[in-house]
């Protein structure tokens, strides 16, 4: 198995699936969680290897990402099939993708060091400076306003209300960005995570100051 050739195949595999996404979740995510899966694994002694091919993988059957969840699937499980991996490296890497996601926050603790490593990767990217601008990336691609007052955010939700859309971009602060702090896996992942943290808070302090004229 020549880990460098399947990780290089896989790069080519997902810049193919997300070229065109504008939503957030392009190709430079992918590659900014794979970077902060490596860095995270070889801080925490995880399999590195496993970390960066299931990071660069991870969106590429993401329901919000796929017309065709089952076929994504599908076509993921016969490009990992035909890399000639191990079955036990390809049934973790199905597993991580499968359950990583945040889907409302009601989800179960990952199983595997590997899967909170990639999943710590992920989620950094969803707060801090990056997080921010990608909220709004995502906010305007779905449709949905950057703020409304009248509209509160909600404080339990299942993964269809998550994914309902009855919300803004202000508010996914509060449903998702800054839950994600306490949320945090790894020793070193709750590192990063305290200063992107400090920094969405600080964020949201000029923002609410500069809509109601404080500022």
């Amino acid at each position: 198995m020549n880990t460098e050739d399947i990780i290089s195949t896989a790069e080519l595999f997902v810049r193919n699936k997300l070229a065109l996404d504008f939503s957030g979740h392009d190709w430079w995510h992918i590659d900014r969680v794979r970077n902060n899966a490596v860095t995270i694994a070889r801080k925490e002694n995880g399999n590195v290897f496993l970390c960066e091919l299931t990071a660069l993988l991870h969106d590429v059957t993401d329901e919000k990402l796929c017309a065709n969840v089952e076929l994504a699937e599908q076509q993921l499980k016969e490009w990992l099939d035909d890399q000639q991996l191990p079955p036990s490296i390809i049934e973790q890497v199905l597993e991580i993708i499968s359950t990583m996601s945040f889907k409302g926050g009601s989800r179960p603790p990952m199983s595997t060091l590997e899967g909170r490593i990639v999943q710590d990767a992920d989620r950094l990217d969803a707060i801090g400076a990056v997080g921010i601008s990608r909220v709004f990336a995502y906010a305007g691609a779905n449709g949905r306003p950057v703020h409304d007052p009248n509209l509160k955010p909600r404080e339990t939700m299942t993964k269809e209300e998550y994914r309902s859309g009855q919300d803004t971009a202000i508010n996914h602060f509060y449903e998702k960005l800054l839950k994600l702090k306490q949320l945090m896996n790894t020793e070193y992942g709750k590192q990063l995570a305290e200063q992107r943290h400090i920094y969405m808070e600080q964020y949201l302090e000029q923002f609410y100051g500069e809509w109601d004229g404080s500022r």
